[in-house]
Order: C-alpha cells, then sequence, then structure tokens
C-alpha cells in the first residue's frame, strides 16, 4: 500500500510539472471585399431607383438650382432626398463611367484613371474643353449628399466618396464608398445599353426615356404629366414638354432601331405606351412573376 501510495504522489507531482499548452491565437476575421455585379464592356450597371427618378434630370446646360434636402420626383416605391446642386444626364454619364471602371475591384479602393482615359470611355475628345466639364462633373458628384431608400436598403452619403487629380499628369484617384452596394440587389439595377445612350448624347429628355424605359422588364403605359415629374424637366408648359416627349421618343426609337435593340412607343390621348424587348436578366425576372388566373 505504501509503495502504491508513493507512485500515485510522483504521478500527481510529475502532472503539475508538465508545461500547460499555449492559449491558441484568436482567429482574426478576414475583411470582406465588397464589389459590383459584373456587367459587360458595352453595358453600364445603375440602381434601378436612380434611373427611375429626376436625380439625374432631363435639364438644359446652364446655371443650376442648389437643392438643400429637397425630396426629388421618383417612381413609387423609391425615396430619394438630395442636397447639392442639380445633376444633369452628363453628370450621369460620368458616374456611370467612374462605376464601370470600378466594378472590376474592391469598392472602397482608389479607382485609378487619367482624364485621357475616362473621357474616351465616355466616347469624348480629349480637350481642355472636356477635361475642364470632366473635372466640374466630378466636383459636382462629390459635393452632395443623398439618401436614396430601394428595396430594403437604404443608401446615406455621397455618390462620390473621394477625388484627387494630378494636374501634371491628368491622373485620377476616385473613392466609392462600399455601402452603394446595398442598391445592386438582385433585380435592383439595370445594365444600360451604353451604345445607344452614347447615340443619344445631347438629347437629355431621350438619354432619360432610353435609361427610365431600360429600367423596366415590361413598362405600363405612364401619364405625360407624371414623365414630366419624374424626369426633372424645367419646361413649364405642357404643350411644349407633349412636343419634346414626342421628338424624344423617336430618337430614342431611332437609336434603338440603329443598335438592335427593339423600343416602339404610342401616345394615345395622355398616356404613353411603350414596347421593348426586355433584357436576358429582365426576361428571368418576368419568369419568377406568378402567372396571373385566366378570368
Amino acid at each position: 500500500m505504501d509503495k502504491l501510495k508513493r507512485m500515485q504522489e510522483r504521478n500527481v507531482r510529475g502532472k503539475e510539472a508538465e508545461p500547460s499548452a499555449p492559449a491558441a491565437e484568436p482567429v482574426q476575421p478576414s475583411a470582406q471585399v465588397i464589389r459590383l455585379p459584373l456587367w459587360g464592356e458595352g453595358m453600364r450597371g445603375v440602381p434601378n431607383g436612380l434611373l427611375r427618378s429626376a436625380l439625374f434630370g432631363a435639364i438644359a446646360k446652364g446655371k443650376r438650382r442648389f437643392i438643400k434636402g429637397e425630396q426629388i420626383a421618383a417612381i413609387e416605391g423609391v425615396e430619394i432626398r438630395y442636397t447639392g446642386e442639380r445633376l444633369d444626364q452628363g453628370d450621369l454619364d460620368v458616374w456611370e463611367s467612374v462605376l464601370h471602371l470600378a466594378r472590376v475591384q474592391a469598392l472602397g479602393d482608389e479607382c485609378r484613371v487619367t482624364s485621357y482615359a475616362l473621357l474616351k470611355l465616355m466616347g469624348k475628345t480629349d480637350t481642355g474643353k472636356n477635361r475642364t466639364t470632366l473635372q466640374t462633373r466630378i466636383e459636382r458628384l462629390r459635393a452632395n449628399a443623398v439618401t436614396v431608400k430601394q428595396g430594403r436598403y437604404s443608401y446615406i452619403g455621397g455618390l462620390v466618396d473621394e477625388a484627387y487629380k494630378d494636374e501634371e499628369t491628368q491622373a485620377w484617384v476616385i473613392v466609392v464608398n462600399p455601402k452603394l452596394h446595398a442598391l445592386y440587389a438582385t433585380d435592383q439595377f439595370t445594365q444600360v445599353e451604353w451604345s445607344v445612350r452614347h447615340a443619344l448624347d445631347g438629347k437629355p429628355l431621350a438619354q432619360w426615356l432610353h435609361s427610365f424605359y431600360a429600367s423596366h422588364a415590361k413598362p405600363y403605359p405612364m401619364r405625360i404629366e407624371t414623365l414630366h415629374k419624374l424626369c426633372g424637366s424645367e419646361t413649364a408648359r405642357m404643350d411644349h414638354y407633349r412636343q419634346d416627349l414626342r421628338k424624344a421618343l423617336d430618337a430614342v426609337t431611332a437609336a434603338c432601331e440603329a443598335h438592335g435593340e427593339g423600343f416602339s412607343y404610342e401616345i394615345r390621348g395622355n398616356l404613353v405606351h411603350v414596347e421593348k424587348k426586355p433584357s436576358r436578366a429582365q426576361r428571368r425576372h418576368l419568369a419568377k412573376e406568378p402567372r396571373k388566373p385566366r378570368g
């Protein structure tokens, strides 16, 4: 018994002498890389809520009105509040181009591009005047605050987070807020055909209409007054706007036909009826919709 007791004591002392295992290093969570959806070179991806509103309005060139915390006209289901100089279709061209470049890298990373490359992407020549206009538009996109509620998500921030420029090399560094990704949920953004949009350059109402209808898989009839409000038109007289609308729709029809994108319209009374060919993504969306029972 004494021998057994001494062996047990030695075992206990041996265990106390053994070094304890080192504590495991805490696992550091890896930073989540946030990216925009990828779209083709000939397309431009834009959140539906922005295309279905007056945020990037169909307005003429010239002095801009400054807006402070104003609610922007938008289609039902979208809420937009904006502070800054009014934005137009030229500003949308620049913003689309920045997002087009940013889509191949993590949002929040520095997007590096020269004025020449950015202008070329927009189909413009690299002239002193165009460089000045480009800088003005980037400044306008940076110096604003926007709140966009689209679907279950809201985005509050600027359309461009940061922008730097090397005046000697004309190299830009532009940063887009990663939170903008919330507006690019499935079925919440549209791939706009760039060739058609570029063909309509200089026709802001036609550009707005093309993008607006591109964001709809199956357009429904719209009142002329509703389109006037949604596009942010500054035309006061509705008879003048009606004439402008018809010319713009004719331009969209011609540009779409020239680039193989089906589009036709008819104005019946006070309603605009549009027929268009839905994109592949929109056809998938339509296929998911429940079929209405036949009466």
